[in-house]
């Protein structure tokens, strides 16, 4: 079964998923997901006070993932 993340997942839970999205998230402007209430945020709720395309970060997630998995 493939790995995917969804907009609603906290970005705690997306991180337990693989530990290779931090560096998705912080190359995408997202530096402060080691902060203590980032892992209580969604990902849409994060990219929304960053200023981010919540669905343009979770297709850039979830391809990673995909590639990862083939």
């Amino acid at each position: 079964m493939k790995k995917q993340v969804t907009k609603d997942m906290l970005i705690g839970e997306m991180l337990q998923v693989d530990i290779g999205i931090a560096p998705i998230l912080m190359a995408s402007g997202m530096h402060c997901i080691g902060c203590p209430a980032s892992q209580g945020e969604s990902l849409e709720e994060a990219a929304m006070v960053h200023g981010m395309d919540a669905d343009e970060l979770l297709a850039k997630i979830n391809e990673y993932l995909a590639l990862k998995e083939d």
